[in-house]
């Protein structure tokens, strides 16, 4: 958030263990960042682990159903600016796709 205050940014945060998103709404999101669900899907989660979701990492639809299930499964934060978004890790990401 500092960047997004540094930039004078308006923004809105999810709050997205309280109100998760839906499948459609990771698809829309992986969409704008140009990824597969494996690409923000947090694997070290003890979730992951015990749902056994290594095998369906590859399964797009399985795994942004257990994510919309299991917020926590989301990588974070998500940056969206119109039909794009990224991914906030590193922090430096945030700065060149808004300054970009």
């Amino acid at each position: 958030m500092q960047i997004l205050n540094d930039l004078a940014v308006d923004y809105d945060i999810v709050e997205y263990l309280n109100n998760p998103p839906s499948a459609g709404e990771l698809q829309s999101l992986a969409a704008k960042m140009g990824v597969k669900a494996r690409d923000f899907t947090r694997t070290k989660e003890a979730v992951f682990k015990e749902l056994k979701l290594q095998t369906h990492l590859d399964e797009d639809k399985i795994m942004f159903q257990k994510m919309s299930e299991n917020p926590k499964l989301i990588e974070r934060p998500i940056v969206v600016k119109g039909d794009r978004a990224v991914l906030g890790r590193p922090p430096e990401k945030v700065r060149a796709f808004l300054e970009g």
